[in-house]
């Protein structure tokens, strides 16, 4: 069974969804690969998991790093699951760029190198927009690319966590 609810967020509508085990999707509303996993047959209603991510997105939206996680059941494949877990490294107010995190899956699969476009493509699939911190991934040279939401939102995420700065490309 799955479970929707909306969430206005001071960059659009937001859509969460959550099964009995987590929250399994977070997207705005229109975004590239809006609603990919939601189901047809979604019950919209508020249960413990939604509301506990709707905590999390309060917090945040107000200029704090929240304390907590809430229940995520991430559904990938085990590539795109060793990305987004990645991602959830990334300590809020931080950039990483894609590169970093291939380099860092690649040594710890015993691998020389991985290809960072594929990296690019796992975090552009992500299904848990801010809370698994996709926006905090940049280019090469600190450039701001890829963001299912749109870079106008991936800018206005990073500047809410002070992590834009001169270095930073795209402001």
């Amino acid at each position: 069974m799955q479970y929707m609810t909306k969430y206005q967020s001071p960059l659009g509508m937001m859509v969460l969804a959550a099964d009995e085990e987590g929250l399994v999707g977070l997207w705005f509303e229109g975004q590239k690969y809006f609603g990919r996993g939601l189901l047809d047959d979604a019950i919209e209603h508020d249960t413990e998991v939604l509301k506990q991510s709707k905590s999390w997105l309060d917090l945040y939206f107000t200029g704090q790093n929240p304390s907590f996680m809430p229940p995520l059941h991430l559904i990938g494949s085990d590539f795109q699951l060793r990305v987004w877990h990645k991602l959830q490294e990334i300590p809020y107010g931080s950039l990483t760029t894609y590169g970093d995190i291939a380099k860092q899956i690649a040594k710890e699969e015993g691998k020389t190198s991985m290809s960072a476009q594929a990296v690019g493509w796992a975090v552009g699939h992500n299904p848990i927009s801010v809370i698994v911190p996709c926006h905090r991934v940049v280019g090469s040279k600190g450039q701001l690319t890829g963001y299912a939401g749109g870079i106008d939102k991936k800018r206005r995420l990073l500047e809410m966590e002070g992590a834009l700065s001169e270095t930073t490309y795209g402001r």
